[in-house]
């Protein structure tokens, strides 16, 4: 069958624009049955028609905790086979997290566990690591703590800037991501006790990204 995916995005929505080429395309086995944010303006809800867009602000719904509330009301509304974060930028709480437990995924712009939360190309920089990348993992409620999926790794180049270091790690995340999606999408992707299990197999180290873009 084929999986529903609700998404939470708060920024442009490159990564959900992959997803929605994909499932275009035939190579994604998945529909896109809501995309959720935080913010209003974000230019994600504009990639899907306007049914399929929610957005409230924190403050509107009257404080971290209603705004969790309401959204995760509005997410089980859709019965979504999988929730997807990409580039959602407010912490979950517990509560929300526990709901949904097994079925959050989340993108992140490092090698989990290094440089969890923001800024994480220019601390890649100023940490003199020689390689950067993104990382797809289960959302649990510390801060990009879940466990890991699969990794993509990019070298850092002499002369990059926090700039063309994550032009060169966007250019893995959408595959990264839709390689984790499609497992996803065909009942073998599973976390239990905090380990991922692909295939009903435990996994004990992140998944490479099966073919890095030239």
């Amino acid at each position: 069958m084929t999986a529903r995916l609700a998404i939470l995005a708060s920024g442009r929505g490159s990564n959900l624009q992959a997803i929605l080429d994909a499932i275009a395309a035939g190579t994604l086995d998945a529909s896109v049955v809501g995309v959720f944010s935080d913010k209003p303006e974000a230019p994600a809800l504009q990639r899907v028609p306007e049914a399929l867009r929610w957005a409230r602000t924190p403050k509107a719904c009257g404080g971290r905790d209603a705004f969790d509330a309401t959204l995760a009301e509005a997410i089980a509304a859709v019965r979504p086979d999988w929730i997807v974060c990409v580039g959602y930028m407010r912490i979950l709480g517990a509560a929300f997290v526990q709901r949904f437990a097994g079925r959050l995924l989340n993108i992140h712009p490092s090698l989990l566990p290094r440089h969890k939360g923001l800024h994480t190309h220019q601390r890649a920089l100023e940490a003199g690591d020689a390689e950067h990348g993104a990382s797809v993992h289960f959302v649990t409620a510390e801060l990009d703590g879940g466990p890991v999926i699969a990794q993509a790794r990019v070298p850092v180049q002499p002369g990059d800037d926090a700039e063309t270091l994550a032009a060169r790690v966007l250019a893995v995340e959408h595959p990264l991501l839709l390689q984790v999606l499609r497992l996803a999408a065909a009942g073998r992707l599973a976390e239990r006790d905090g380990r991922v299990y692909i295939d009903a197999q435990p996994v004990f180290t992140p998944r490479p990204l099966e073919s890095a873009p030239a």
